[in-house]
């Protein structure tokens, strides 16, 4: 089975799957509606205590959240998925379109390294067996002839295996490649099936005082989860440009009658061994661009703290240059007195 057919699995799968979100529907319903009256009890009561209007507005929320419970597959996860469906599609057809010129120019690469062997007479019958069958016609049956073809024997079984042994290693490499996108894209499956299945039960909990971050914190992980293959195919992409690069440098020097090509594949399988590497990377470079919290971060948190202490100083030296007027202002009326 072909790893694009693997692929598809998994996206029939998380298809297959999506329909379990209603079975946790009824229990979220029950814990939304809960959390509903007391957040509504709670906030009514604390503003008539305080002889306050009631603010209808934020009371909303908790209904609001509860309809989206109530028609979670349509409204949650078939609003987010049309949303960031055509960023897949976009990513991937950039991916086919760099697929199909390295296949392109790898086939052409190809022909060339044969063609440049053939210019060469001892080159010629390694990579043709009509020039070996017609070099082995015309050497006689002297000794010296018979060195001559015991080592064309040789140096075409070396050859064989040396060639046999690149091509081993670079399709064992190309596998562990396709490898690595599978294990990512599996992952990636999990993650948003527990999601979509658990995401009634996280809007039911978002209701609760306390468990408010819960929404953002579900929207922005399922969010970048949903992007590992946009990101996955974006690297494969540049991974491709860049093996594209190196076969049109391939052929260039082909094209030099007087290059005879060394056969390695040495520069591919190290960029190879680095895209299964950098697949890995994924969810931490996804993770960069989905953040929830506005983006601010420490740095904007120890900002806020920052000034805070430098209004609660300013504060106290404003409060402590007043006492000492008013001090001075007493202290000048009593001398009048």
């Amino acid at each position: 089975m072909e790893f694009e057919s693997l692929h598809q699995v998994l996206r029939s799968l998380y298809d297959e799957m999506m329909p379990l979100c209603s079975q946790m529907t009824g229990v979220s319903r029950g814990i939304a509606g809960l959390g509903a009256l007391f957040y509504v009890a709670y906030r009514v009561w604390q503003s008539l205590s305080r002889a306050e209007p009631v603010d209808v507005f934020p009371l909303l929320r908790p209904f609001a959240v509860g309809l989206c419970v109530m028609f979670f597959p349509i409204i949650v996860l078939g609003t987010i998925n049309s949303v960031l469906s055509p960023v897949v599609s976009g990513t991937h057809q950039i991916l086919e379109g760099q697929t199909l010129d390295l296949q392109k120019l790898q086939a052409q690469k190809d022909e060339l390294e044969k063609e440049a062997l053939l210019r060469s007479p001892e080159t010629a019958f390694l990579a043709s067996d009509e020039e070996f069958d017609k070099k082995l016609e015309e050497l006689g049956w002297s000794p010296s002839d018979i060195a001559t073809m015991a080592g064309m024997y040789v140096e075409r079984g070396m050859y064989s295996m040396q060639k046999g042994i690149r091509d081993w290693f670079r399709e064992l490499v190309e596998i562990l490649f396709q490898a690595a996108a599978l294990v990512v894209d599996t992952i990636r499956t999990f993650f948003l099936i527990v999601l979509s299945i658990l995401g009634p039960l996280a809007f039911a909990l978002s209701i609760w005082d306390g468990f408010q971050s819960t929404l953002t914190q579900w929207i922005s992980r399922y969010v970048s989860v949903y992007l590992w293959l946009p990101v996955a195919d974006l690297f494969s992409s540049m991974l491709a440009k860049i093996q594209v690069l190196m076969v049109e440098n391939d052929i260039e020097q082909l094209s030099d009658p007087n290059f005879i090509p060394d056969g390695s594949n040495s520069a591919y399988i190290i960029f190879m061994l680095i895209g299964i590497v950098g697949y890995f990377t994924i969810p931490t470079v996804t993770g960069w661009v989905i953040q929830a919290g506005g983006g601010v971060g420490n740095f904007g948190r120890n900002v806020n703290q920052t000034a805070m202490k430098a209004g609660s100083l300013a504060g106290g030296a404003a409060g402590a240059a007043a006492g000492n007027a008013m001090g001075r202002i007493k202290g000048g009326l009593m001398d009048k007195e």
